[in-house]
């Protein structure tokens, strides 16, 4: 994606990875718009990003909510002719009680944000794009989380949002026309105000983006920065194929139950 001369929108832009990536992209020539709910966070922001000479502008909003969402792009489409790029990086890191202790209207709300709210912005945005049929991008930030429990015990509200974006964003690149660019952005630990955990250890907030914005550069799907977290993910795929292995192992015409493999057949023979 070149970023010169394009608009692109960060929901929970104001602070953090968000605000990070704003400076990438404003410096790579792209004019920002940031979304949240915090007024006063937002003008700190815009006042930041202007001193730079960055094109930076705002708007006050709930990604929870649909219609403010819609608004958000018309607010986009009205300023500055178009949004022709979404970054849903809107978060909350609540819910981390233990599974069976959790408060469901709690883990509700999280998922309102988490979930919901990236879907409520895939949705609105993705159908703009795939209207008018222009470049765009839609990018989500996800998690280590969407890839295994960065924390062994506790966190089961905000571990499966992070792998229901996950999810969502791994069908939507195969739904999506070839005009939307598609991006899932996967921190690890990163000093920001959504971690509850704060030390030297973690990646500062500028370094990740730095690493990150290269990789939306150059076009690439999964957007990664912390190198440990493969040892996590070896460590739980590890475990499935044992399972495999012991219950289900490989044979001779088990692709009879590959569902993608029947349906490739299937419509093989229609065309047939």
């Amino acid at each position: 994606m070149d970023f010169a001369g394009k608009t692109a929108i960060i929901t929970g832009g104001a602070t953090g990875i968000g605000f990070a990536l704003a400076k990438q992209m404003g410096r790579a020539g792209a004019r920002i718009i940031l979304f949240e709910p915090r007024e006063n966070r937002l003008q700190e922001a815009v006042t930041a990003l202007t001193a730079e000479n960055i094109d930076a502008k705002y708007l006050v909003g709930d990604v929870s909510k649909a219609e403010e969402i819609e608004a958000l792009a018309d607010f986009a489409w009205a300023e500055n002719g178009r949004g022709d790029i979404i970054v849903n990086n809107a978060g909350v890191s609540g819910g981390r009680e233990r599974v069976l202790g959790m408060d469901m209207a709690e883990a509700r709300a999280l998922y309102d944000v988490n979930f919901w709210g990236v879907w409520n912005g895939i949705s609105t945005f993705g159908n703009r794009y795939k209207a008018d049929g222009q470049p765009s991008a839609i990018y989500t930030v996800g998690s280590e989380n969407s890839l295994f429990n960065a924390l062994p015990k506790t966190g089961g509200a905000y571990v499966s949002s992070k792998h229901a974006v996950l999810g969502l964003m791994d069908v939507l690149r195969r739904e999506a026309p070839e005009n939307i660019e598609l991006g899932l952005i996967i921190p690890g630990w990163v000093k920001s105000e959504l971690s509850e955990l704060q030390a030297d250890e973690a990646m500062d907030t500028d370094k990740f983006a730095a690493i990150i914005f290269k990789q939306m550069q150059a076009g690439e799907y999964y957007l990664v920065s912390h190198p440990y977290n493969v040892v996590r993910m070896e460590e739980r795929w590890a475990e499935v194929y044992r399972a495999f292995e012991k219950y289900a192992p490989r044979h001779e015409g088990d692709d009879e139950g590959d569902i993608q493999l029947w349906v490739e057949r299937t419509r093989a023979g229609r065309k047939g």
